[in-house]
């Protein structure tokens, strides 16, 4: 919707006067079945709407890529966060940039990539599962040098979850909190919440309200 530089930044300024804290800009789909697109094409998406945001708006961006270069030459151009949604695991030079940059980090739980991740996802107990590779990530980036304060995690929604997954972890985000660590959560239109209120993907408004809802009581950030 917001591929143009024009209309990312039209939105942006919109987003800050609704109360926006923060600014998330990616220029790679990560819907299931997405492929997957080179650092450099990836960083001139994004490269014009953060040199601009950066000198604009006075609040936080987050880069949202799971590719070092890209996060690099985003810290560099103004951005304060990075959102990896492979949790560092994606490129190996990614926890590097951020322990240098000394910024928050958000490692997100996926399955699988993009391409692959809804291929039959299955779990003995998906949020058990999910909370105890997220303290993994946690701790590996720990140990990579980045400090436990600048750790958010994301139990990925969407991310190599069928509709029930998704639903068991919205009901226990207690257990994702307990973590103790900044929780995150992206449910926004998600296709789980299409098939369990039967709503095409314009019609979510009503369901993504009621999961962010869901998980600020259980204490989501």
């Amino acid at each position: 919707k917001f591929l143009s530089v024009t209309r990312a930044l039209d939105h942006a300024r919109r987003m800050v006067d609704d109360g926006a804290d923060l600014i998330d800009i990616g220029g790679e789909s990560t819907r299931p079945g997405a492929a997957s697109l080179s650092a450099e094409a990836e960083w001139r998406r994004v490269m014009p709407v953060i040199e601009r945001l950066a000198s604009r708006l006075p609040l936080p961006l987050s880069i949202d890529t799971s590719k070092a270069l890209v996060a690099q030459r985003a810290l560099d151009a103004g951005a304060s966060l990075v959102n990896d949604v492979t949790a560092l695991q994606g490129d190996a030079g990614m926890a590097a940039v951020v322990a240098g940059a000394r910024v928050p980090v958000i490692l997100m739980h996926m399955r699988g990539t993009p391409r692959t991740m809804q291929r039959a996802p299955r779990y003995r107990d998906v949020v058990v599962e999910v909370a105890q590779w997220l303290r993994q990530a946690a701790q590996r980036a720990s140990v990579a040098g980045i400090r436990a304060e600048r750790i958010w995690v994301d139990p990925g929604l969407g991310f190599g979850k069928t509709a029930p997954h998704n639903l068991s972890l919205l009901q226990r985000l207690e257990e994702i909190v307990a973590l103790g660590y900044p929780v995150v959560v992206g449910p926004s239109r998600k296709s789980f919440i299409g098939r369990t209120l039967q709503a095409e993907v314009d019609e979510r408004l009503a369901g993504t309200l009621a999961c962010v809802l869901c998980a600020a009581a259980q204490g989501v950030r």
